[in-house]
């Protein structure tokens, strides 16, 4: 089996080096890749961004799998244009990627599938004002979010309503994160320690990966703004059988019961 992993981080780079350890793999290529990724795999100078080049090269070598590591390809389309040339690739379509790619649509999409969440409200690009208002009247601490995706770097938990407002001001008067930031979601702060739990599935069917804990703040003793992820480890201990019995009944099974409901079924993996 020939296969193409997208994608130039860590992440990439572990996916390549346990995939070289199948018999069943006769080809391993990495886009773009990384220093790491060309010791075990063949590097391919095309962007992970580059859809159209990206499948190019699926079909010129005759990859029999791709698999994509960032977000912003899956946002942009990535699994529609392979699947148009009928390449097998793994990941969630365009529209049902947008779980990720939109953190309002994520709120909205719970809300509405009655899946725990923190209370929220969102904000478009004309609501600077509104946002402001929102902000003063609800009080610290709070989070302001970009709304796309910012590379990890766009959440801002506040301790205090004026760096809410500094917040507010750097998403929508500064634009540092572009496009991403033309809404804002404005949520409660939600105390306790964070887990994820990726379930890997055919829209339906799932297979849950051991729990883990992510750890984003720059800075020593988990302070400092957010990045897309200081280190992370798994099994986190902190998850316990009746903890991910409760993590699969209230929010795995939902969001797949819901995006099938909605018509775009989640394929690939889904972060919870």
């Amino acid at each position: 089996m020939r296969i193409l992993v997208v994608g130039s981080g860590g992440r990439e780079h572990a996916l390549i080096e346990t995939l070289a350890q199948s018999d069943q793999v006769s080809g391993l290529y990495a886009a773009p890749g990384n220093p790491g990724t060309a010791q075990v795999g063949t590097n391919v100078g095309v962007s992970a961004t580059d859809l159209d080049g990206l499948a190019d090269f699926a079909q010129a070598e005759s990859i029999d799998l791709t698999l994509v590591g960032p977000e912003r390809p899956l946002v942009d389309g990535i699994v529609d244009r392979f699947e148009e040339e009928g390449l097998s690739i793994v990941g969630p379509t365009q529209e049902a990627a947008r779980l990720e790619g939109s953190k309002a649509f994520a709120d909205q999409f719970m809300a509405r599938h009655d899946i725990p969440t923190a209370s929220f409200r969102v904000f478009d690009a004309a609501g600077y004002a509104d946002a402001s208002a929102y902000l003063d009247d609800a009080g610290a601490p709070i989070v302001v979010k970009a709304d796309g995706l910012a590379g990890g770097k766009g959440s801002f938990v506040c301790s205090t309503t004026e760096e809410a407002h500094d917040a507010l001001d750097r998403i929508m008067q500064e634009r540092a994160f572009g496009a991403a930031g033309d809404r804002v979601v404005i949520e409660e702060k939600m105390d306790g320690e964070e887990v994820s739990v990726l379930a890997l599935t055919d829209g339906s069917r799932y297979v849950l990966l051991p729990p883990s804990q992510d750890h984003k703040p720059i800075g020593e003793g988990g302070t400092g703004p957010n990045t897309g992820g200081m280190g992370a480890f798994a099994p986190a201990p902190i998850v316990d059988a009746s903890l991910l019995t409760e993590i699969c009944r209230d929010i795995v099974e939902p969001t797949l019961g819901g995006m099938q409901e909605e018509g775009t079924p989640y394929h690939g993996v889904l972060y919870c």
